[in-house]
């Protein structure tokens, strides 16, 4: 495929850690770039000394426009959507009816409380936007690390081979490398469910577990994102992909991880609201617990790792007795 391409109108819709870096990216790419942010003292900050308010690291181009009037970014040739989860839903009702001809990006990482819908469901249903014209951009990708242009490969997921390879050629560069995949099922899951493995992960860590344990996890908690993903029409195959096990991988181990952080600190005996109160940024695997949880039970999809998860934060369930609950179920076959 060509890369070489004109260079294109994008809105952004949320400049937090990653859609921060995404905007900075793109511009450097040439392309002509508008944020949109919800905290106007932080949106102001950005607009006059080109600077994120929680990445040092990341300066901004003087190219890039700043504005508080999401109107602003209507009649453009993308739009990416780099909102937490949660938020996806009101920013599109605000936003209204899109130009059906916008390619819509979607960058959040969840499935909604109460109606378990992923997020390219929500920007379909709420935007009113053609669903050949909607990807979800996933894979192990810490906004740290693209930054400092570490070669970095994520996957984009959509209906429409034809919106997929656009959408490879506006947004990759030498360091980052965008593959694409019709399975926007699995890679949304993917995705989504790997940030409660992660706080999982963390958990063990803060207890004090090693290595065999953190590597058990990972594994298995691959396979209950698969059972869920195939139940709900997703490609087996997709959760060997980047935003299967490359994501659940560096989500697991990464410093960088917030849901991580929540679970080592939760092991160390911390209450979930204490943490949450304290971080500046969203861990988007604490709301989406719940959501799993609701769809585990709904679809009859045994996922015991995800569920010791939301019996920890949401039940008061002891950390280590959630750990030896998981280690004394039945024996089974390993690929049962």
């Amino acid at each position: 495929m060509n890369r070489q391409i004109k260079p294109c109108r994008i809105s952004i819709i949320g400049a937090g850690s990653w859609g921060g870096t995404m905007a900075q990216h793109l511009a450097e790419l040439g392309h002509d770039i508008i944020v949109w942010h919800r905290n106007e003292d932080e949106l102001n900050l950005m607009e006059k000394e080109k600077r994120h308010p929680f990445l040092p690291q990341l300066r901004f181009s003087r190219t890039i426009m700043f504005t508080s009037t999401l109107s602003e970014l209507l009649q453009r040739d993308v739009l990416v959507v780099a909102v937490p989860s949660h938020g996806v839903r009101d920013i599109m009702s605000q936003l209204g009816n899109i130009n059906r001809d916008t390619v819509v990006v979607n960058l959040a990482k969840g499935i909604e409380n109460d109606t378990l819908m992923r997020m390219s469901e929500i920007i379909i249903e709420v935007g009113g936007c053609d669903p050949s014209k909607v990807v979800s951009l996933y894979g192990p990708s810490h906004a740290e690390e693209v930054i400092n242009k570490t070669p970095t490969a994520v996957v984009a997921a959509g209906v429409s081979n034809e919106t997929l390879e656009y959408i490879q050629s506006i947004f990759s560069s030498e360091y980052f490398r965008i593959y694409a995949n019709e399975d926007i099922i699995g890679v949304e899951l993917g995705g989504s469910v790997k940030n409660v493995i992660a706080i999982a992960a963390g958990v063990c860590n803060g207890i004090g577990y090693g290595d065999n344990t953190i590597a058990a996890l990972i594994t298995r908690g691959i396979v209950e994102i698969t059972r869920l993903g195939e139940v709900l029409g997703a490609k087996r195959e997709t959760f060997s992909g980047l935003s299967g096990i490359g994501d659940l991988i560096v989500t697991c181990l990464s410093q960088y991880s917030r849901n991580r952080s929540i679970g080592e600190k939760i092991g160390k005996g911390m209450k979930l609201k204490e943490i949450l109160d304290e971080m500046h940024m969203v861990a988007e695997g604490v709301k989406t617990s719940k959501s799993v949880y609701e769809l585990s039970k709904k679809l009859e999809v045994e996922m015991p790792i995800c569920t010791a998860v939301y019996d920890v934060l949401f039940n008061e369930v002891d950390p280590e007795h959630a750990v030896k609950r998981l280690m004394t179920r039945e024996l089974i076959y390993e690929h049962d």
